[in-house]
């Protein structure tokens, strides 16, 4: 793939039915690396969600006639997160940049991405600040999806930022060692800390073909988002919980002092009853709230993260590595990345 050290950038796109767009996409990424960002050897990866037109015709007729691309047609629809996830898996590049086949986030913007790549990031984010061509309701829903979800997760999340991003040889390695059945990679790659930076554009209008993404993906889309990167409404389900507990204790009390100590004329066996219902109510709520918390610590066991990530060390074997309960995974970042060298022939350069 040419000399390596001038540095192998990899954009990496997933599609489904997009023929009207893909040799478009080649040309515009093609004219960034060939003006742009000549001193880089750059690769395509298309990944291809089955899709029912012409677009792995297309994209088999780009590969053949140009080695730097590659793709991927899958078995059947796995989702537009795996499919993303795969070409990143399947990236050969020191910094590998996401890219939507609908060419609304524009490859343009690549060269900036690198340049702060260049000054230590390890994460380079686009933020929307204008959606052309998107109805008012949509773009209110997504700023409140986006900041819900920073509100109930851990780890800070940034605010309408959406998958098109570069990442460093370092985080792709880190999704290699996630395991997820279903990814949620905006909200994994912004937990796994790095240096991460953000740029803004605006999205330009899709030029042909439709949205795939209906309302009806965007709702799962937001609901997997929540439920994957937080276990905060666990934790208020476990809440409430216990709020119930606590508040069937002190009607049984009540009863019981009204029916002691006030002599409270109720019919036979009301307040037995009302005791008995109250304490069952209690009981349950205890047991909801020990369930929430052991299954709060299942989630956390079963994603089977990191225990930590190191991204640099002095005096050590690796400058990179991903220590996992027991293990600790040395990484080799293609021998060395352009990135540190470029740090480290400019220190004071600015991110």
């Amino acid at each position: 793939m040419g000399d390596k050290t001038r540095g192998l950038i990899s954009v990496v796109v997933p599609c489904y039915n997009e023929e009207a767009n893909i040799e478009t996409l080649y040309q515009r990424v093609e004219q960034v690396f060939s003006t742009s960002l000549s001193e880089f050897d750059w690769e395509l990866v298309i990944t291809d969600n089955r899709s029912t037109d012409r677009t792995f015709d297309i994209i088999t007729d780009l590969a053949d006639h140009d080695q730097r691309v590659r793709g991927y047609r899958f078995a059947r629809n796995f989702g537009y997160q795996r499919s993303i996830l795969a070409g990143l898996l399947m990236a050969r590049g020191d910094a590998v940049v996401q890219l939507d086949a609908d060419l609304q986030d524009p490859p343009e913007l690549i060269p900036d991405m690198v340049e702060r790549w260049a000054s230590g990031a390890r994460v380079v984010y686009g933020i929307r600040v204008e959606r052309p061509g998107e109805s008012r309701m949509l773009t209110g829903a997504r700023k409140v999806f986006y900041r819900l979800i920073d509100a109930l997760a851990e780890d800070e999340l940034p605010h309408d930022a959406g998958d098109f991003r570069l990442m460093d040889r370092r985080v792709v390695e880190v999704l290699r060692n996630t395991h997820d059945a279903d990814p949620y990679l905006r909200g994994s790659i912004a937990a796994m800390g790095f240096q991460q930076v953000g740029v803004e554009y605006s999205r330009d209008p899709r030029l042909h073909g439709e949205s795939k993404f209906k309302f009806r993906q965007l709702f799962r889309l937001a609901f997997d988002g929540i439920l994957n990167h937080s276990t905060r409404p666990l934790a208020m389900a476990t809440a409430v919980a216990l709020v119930v507990f606590v508040a069937s204790l002190l009607g049984i009390l009540g009863y019981t002092v009204a029916r002691l100590v006030f002599d409270a004329d109720w019919p036979a066996g009301f307040a037995t009853i009302v005791l008995i219902q109250l304490f069952g109510i209690a009981l349950n709520a205890l047991f909801v709230g020990i369930l929430g918390s052991y299954v709060g610590r299942i989630f956390r066991q079963v994603k089977n993260g990191p225990l930590v990530i190191v991204d640099r060390s002095a005096g050590a074997d690796s400058s990179f590595a991903i220590v996992s309960q027991g293990t600790m995974q040395q990484v080799e970042v293609q021998s060395r990345s352009w990135s540190d060298t470029v740090a480290e022939e400019e220190p004071h350069a600015e991110s």
